[in-house]
């Protein structure tokens, strides 16, 4: 694997990411998407920890998993 440079990686939280303290709001990952090929993912907590270095097309298939499929509908149940 190619060594990355991950000062020059440009991080971001989710949308749904909050901001308040102790509500469980400020869990989250951040993920950049400026490095060609590659999204770093990291814990949010420890911006100088590890990150976890995922190839796109594979962070593109789990996220696409996420979004619920064109024309389902919640049961309301």
């Amino acid at each position: 694997m190619r060594d990355l440079d991950l000062n020059v990686a440009a991080w971001r939280k989710s949308n749904y990411s909050g901001g308040g303290a102790g509500t469980g709001s400020d869990d989250c990952v951040e993920v950049a998407d400026n490095i060609p090929g590659v999204v770093p993912v990291r814990d949010s907590k420890r911006p100088y920890g590890p990150a976890l270095v995922v190839p796109a097309h594979a962070w593109a298939e789990f996220t696409a998993s996420l979004r619920p499929a064109t024309g389902t509908r919640r049961n309301s149940d």
